[in-house]
């Protein structure tokens, strides 16, 4: 059994400030444990399941952040980014039986976490066919692309939310939830625990139903934080001027959705 597990920060226990999250900022070490602490789990919890072989993306701002000591063998870490349009997948194909998302976190101009977004902070919203699209979703479609099954995904309750409504055979882990700019957090060992059980237990269980069905049409929407960006990234084959603030984009496929966010998002 071969697992690829994306590992993002904003999702993990207690985190609540970007501060928090920023690679040279004297609180990120805190965090950045606790990050590692939650992927470290999934992938123990994988091995317990039977999984042999185990893949992880680091996929939070420099893809420079997971404790690569801290993982068990005979896990393989993907630090940086290349430049692929599966950007928090890079790596993954047909081969892989699962995926595993650590540390995911509700979507741009969503409540439920001091630091939603999607992709990147520039942006105030994306929509995907008139859906709120988190980096959850987005990650879903391509794993759904590769007919990969997505069998768990942790961090805040609302983006658990999220994953439920979109698929309840996936399982979730809620570690914390977002209250305003606050957040209220499981005890970050407790959080390790849960993670550690329920990838275990997800993994043994028969992941057919845990796929997404992809739409046959796509329409996205990113709504810019600064008009100047939508103007600029108007410019993109394909894409539209809407508003002073949105551009559009439509395509049968989603690789070209992909594609078009890697260069505007």
């Amino acid at each position: 059994m071969k697992i690829f597990i994306s590992a993002d920060i904003e999702g993990i226990a207690g985190i609540s400030h970007w501060d928090e999250a920023s690679l040279h900022k004297p609180d990120f070490s805190i965090f950045q444990e606790q990050m590692t602490a939650e992927v470290t789990a999934a992938c123990e919890g994988a091995l317990e399941a039977g999984a042999t072989e185990i893949w992880v993306k680091d996929g939070h701002g420099t893809g420079r952040n997971l404790l690569a000591s801290r993982l068990p063998p005979p896990t393989r870490l993907i630090r940086g980014w290349s430049g692929h349009p599966y950007q928090m997948l890079q790596e993954l194909d047909e081969t892989f039986s699962a995926v595993v998302m650590i540390g995911y976190h509700a979507a741009a101009g969503a409540a439920g976490n001091p630091l939603s977004h999607a992709l990147t902070k520039g942006l105030a919203e994306l929509r995907i066919n008139g859906r709120h699209a988190s980096e959850f979703l987005l990650n879903a479609y391509t794993a759904a692309l590769l007919k990969v099954p997505v069998a768990l995904v942790s961090g805040d309750q609302a983006l658990c939310d999220d994953v439920v409504a979109v698929n309840p055979s996936i399982q979730t882990v809620p570690v914390k939830a977002g209250v305003g700019d606050s957040t209220v957090s499981l005890h970050p060992g407790e959080a390790v625990r849960r993670i550690r059980e329920q990838i275990a237990h997800a993994l043994r269980t028969d992941l057919t139903s845990c796929g997404l069905d992809l739409p046959e049409h796509f329409r996205v929407e990113l709504r810019y934080k600064e008009h100047t960006d939508a103007y600029r990234n108007a410019f993109y084959p394909g894409a539209k001027l809407k508003d002073a603030c949105i551009i559009v984009f439509e395509t049968p496929d989603y690789f070209e959705v992909l594609r078009f966010l890697l260069f505007t998002a």
